[in-house]
């Protein structure tokens, strides 16, 4: 008996307890992917599971806990291991949002910063200030995020081929040049992201340098994508009840439709004058049903975009599984009228829903009325994804060709940041990527990272001013010179931990015209982008050179870059007006 109880005690001194709980908000949701931090365990951090529940080994019965999640207050109390726990965290309502206000790019603030402010009667886009030289002995280091936007080329295709001039805040050139993957030639079959680097002339200046950096995600295997949970919330309102909104995404969801597989779900939410449930989640072999629910949609109405997103959440949540890619698209005109209307109101709502593993896309269409400022915030915010969709081409190449690569993410909250050599770099610039101007007089100086999808090809281009006493020739003759270090940063889906991954900038300076096609067509869709800007930034070319140099490089197997060849030659003539021919005078007009 005695050795019995000296063991039970022993046992007793060394126990473990085992602090098993859930944590949820004020409607009595499960929270997903909150950090947990205990005081007997330091700074390791655990995460609840997709239901909000969590389940850590302790070694003591009553501990302090910390509870942390985006969109909720902070709450630390105390934890008691030998009874289950139930958490709530308070949702941050509109009046006291501490949302750390983050930037697009590092770039520091200069006096002379240009900006443009043009807006189309009926239309808003985020007022953005052009990034400018830095001096790399003041401000070696810089960074910018990624993200797989690409709404700004289709959005500036639509101005132009109906002969109107583009809102100079309308165009993003980073957006631009991720439009046509232009080193997607090359799959990167590694399992990990791969970077390659060009160093070349900027064709407008040949005494500066362009530093084309190229990073490449992982491809996801066919067979082994996840199950999809897709929740469709559309706009039927009734500024939807044009050819060009409500119809087009009519069909561009029935061809989404024709890819899913058994293992998928779709649910549909529709909102114009009231919001609802359209059709109930539904296995995507059902691909007939499916389609006949969203054909049936008819526009009316007013719209109360902030019950609908609502909505579209918590039946996103009923429909949640961990393993599974949970998401909501979002498709409109962005002409939310009822309820809560501002964007940083709707944003403040999609903020509270971010920790939940579910992604939110949007697809924005129509014109005359188009919110693109309101659509952009909402999917950074969101975890997602923004396109905007002018014609059934558009359509098929957002919801059917690149459907992996805008749905299936690889890697959350993606940036890099870069540090120049001085001694190689005196001064540089980021092309596009630039911030709004509300951030840059109040923000931490924070990266709002971006979502990168399966096998995605991100594309971004700083103009270099050389240090002065390096020439061509020394260039050429010193390829170990590393211009910068880079280092990317990612979190993978569900998982909290910062992955970093380093890459070497080196010198492999071309011409100009030795360069390879790719290249050369990215510069005239920049010189493009510049003239569309009209801002004193873009000078010493003209539109005859942006044309010249795409036709020199296209490729002629491509629609797209076809397309974009025409499309420079239109704006040519709509940005350059004709001058007029003087009549010769006759003896007889005197």
């Amino acid at each position: 008996m005695l050795i019995i109880l000296v063991c039970f005690v022993t046992l007793s001194a060394r126990s473990q307890y085992y602090l098993r709980g859930s944590v949820y908000d004020e409607h009595g949701q499960g929270i997903y992917n909150v950090k947990i931090l205990l005081k007997s365990k330091g700074t390791i951090l655990f995460y609840t599971g997709a239901s909000g529940a969590f389940g850590i080994p302790v070694s003591v019965m009553i501990d302090t806990i910390t509870l942390q999640a985006d969109g909720f207050e902070i709450l630390k109390t105390v934890a008691n291991a030998k009874s289950y726990q139930s958490f709530t965290l308070k949702s941050i309502d509109g009046s006291s949002v501490v949302i750390k206000p983050k930037l697009i790019s590092l770039i520091p603030k200069n006096k002379d910063q240009v900006y443009n402010s043009y807006i189309p009667e009926g239309e808003t886009y985020t007022t953005l200030i052009e990034n400018d030289f830095t001096a790399a002995d003041k401000f070696p280091a810089t960074g910018f995020a990624l993200n797989i936007n690409r709404a700004s080329y289709s959005n500036i295709r639509r101005f132009i081929n109906m002969d109107m001039k583009v809102p100079p805040d309308a165009v993003r050139i980073e957006e631009m040049l991720n439009y046509f993957n232009i080193s997607d030639s090359v799959k990167n079959n590694t399992g990990h992201f791969t970077c390659s680097t060009q160093l070349t002339q900027a064709p407008w200046n040949y005494n500066n340098r362009l530093l084309y950096i190229n990073l490449k995600a992982p491809f996801l295997n066919v067979d082994s994508i996840p199950p999809t949970n897709l929740v469709f919330l559309i706009d039927v309102s009734g500024s939807m009840d044009e050819p060009n909104r409500l119809p087009l995404l009519k069909d561009a969801f029935k061809m989404l439709v024709n890819n899913l597989r058994p293992q998928d779900t779709v649910a549909i939410v529709m909102y114009g004058g009231v919001v609802g449930t359209w059709l109930p989640p539904v296995s995507g072999m059902y691909k007939d049903s499916i389609k006949t629910s969203i054909e049936k949609l008819e526009a009316g109405g007013e719209t109360p975009g902030e019950a609908a997103i609502k909505t579209a959440y918590a039946l996103a949540q009923r429909m949640f599984h961990k393993d599974a890619n949970n998401r909501i698209i979002l498709a409109t005109d962005g002409d939310f009228n009822v309820g809560q209307t501002s964007d940083k109101d709707l944003e403040d709502i999609v903020v509270q829903h971010r920790q939940s593993g579910i992604e939110l896309t949007c697809l924005g269409v129509g014109m005359g009325n188009y919110k693109d400022s309101k659509l952009e915030g909402l999917a950074k915010k969101g975890n997602g994804n923004f396109a905007y969709i002018d014609n059934i081409h558009e359509a098929e190449k957002v919801l059917v060709t690149e459907f992996t690569k805008t749905m299936y993410a690889v890697a959350n909250d993606a940036f890099v940041n870069i540090r120049f050599n001085p001694l190689y770099v005196k001064r540089y610039r980021l092309i596009g990527f630039d911030n709004k101007k509300d951030l840059l007089n109040d923000t931490t100086n924070e990266l709002e990272g971006g979502e990168v999808g399966t096998g995605h090809s991100f594309t971004a281009v700083f103009e270099i001013e050389p240090a002065g006493y390096l020439s061509d020739s020394a260039m050429r003759s010193n390829t170990d010179i590393n211009i910068a270090d880079l280092m990317l940063h990612y979190k993978i889906s569900g998982n909290d931990a910062d992955i970093t991954t380093p890459f070497t900038v080196q010198n492999n300076y071309t011409a100009f015209n030795e360069t390879p096609n790719p290249i050369r067509f990215a510069s005239a869709l920049i010189m493009f982008g510049g003239l569309l800007k009209q801002s004193a930034l873009w000078k010493n070319y003209t539109w005859n050179d942006v044309i010249n140099t795409a036709k020199a490089s296209y490729n002629t197997g491509s629609f797209a870059e076809t397309e974009f060849v025409s499309l420079a030659e239109k704006a040519k003539k709509l940005y350059t007006p004709e001058k007029k021919k003087k009549r010769k005078k006759n003896k007889g007009d005197e």
